[in-house]
């Protein structure tokens, strides 16, 4: 009898990062936000694009370039219908690219707020260890053990001490997983054969989706 209860969680952070620019017109560096609209120039074949922020004290506008001197036969069409009407899915992962934004900002928020789905990936009544794949396509600022301490209930300091005792794993994983960012890809096995409240925390990891 398989003994691992198996759950997916998707992560979808909900604010993009907002990278601090100097703005001119409140005379310092200010935290900027997109405005999900896409600036393009055409210059015979070639095209610049610029995704256009906003300073969220004044509203002064900002254009992070995205590319310059593109040659139109090298974007694919779904590409350049996405830069004519600013898709939205195509920007939000724009808005996500942080290795883009840490070449144009030293200092970048990062809002932890997302939405955790959770979805039963197997049906066992006997469980005794939990196994939870994550999932996540764009950057989120969430460390493990507190997304772990939030969404199953229990305090950081037990998650440490279920470590510490070989009963909580991560893969790929080091040491300090803990206390990394939790990324797509990454399988937490919690072995909770000794945990009395065993049934609550699959109950918590299992609940649909909150945030």
């Amino acid at each position: 009898m398989c003994n691992i209860l198996r759950v997916r969680w998707t992560i979808s952070p909900q604010t993009a990062p907002q990278p601090w620019i100097a703005c001119s017109t409140c005379g310092s560096f200010k935290p900027f936000r997109s405005s999900g609209k896409v600036r393009l120039n055409a210059n015979g074949r070639k095209l610049d694009a610029w995704l256009i922020y906003k300073c969220m004290d004044c509203g002064k506008t900002w254009n992070r370039t995205l590319f310059e001197r593109r040659n139109l036969r090298d974007l694919d069409p779904d590409t350049l219908e996405a830069l004519q009407h600013s898709h939205p899915e195509w920007v939000r992962v724009q808005e996500f690219d942080l290795d883009g934004l840490k070449r144009k900002a030293k200092r970048i928020d990062e809002p932890p707020d997302a939405i955790i789905s959770k979805e039963r990936m197997s049906e066992t009544s006997g469980w005794t260890v939990l196994e939870i794949e994550m999932v996540t396509e764009l950057s989120v600022n969430l460390r493990l053990d507190r997304l772990l301490a939030a969404e199953l209930a229990i305090s950081r300091s037990r998650l440490q001490t279920l470590h510490e005792r070989g009963s909580l794993r991560a893969y790929p994983g080091h040491n300090g997983f803990l206390r990394n960012r939790a990324k797509d890809g990454t399988r937490i096995i919690l072995d909770l054969s000794d945990a009395s409240d065993r049934h609550a925390i699959g109950s918590a990891a299992t609940n649909p989706e909150r945030s």
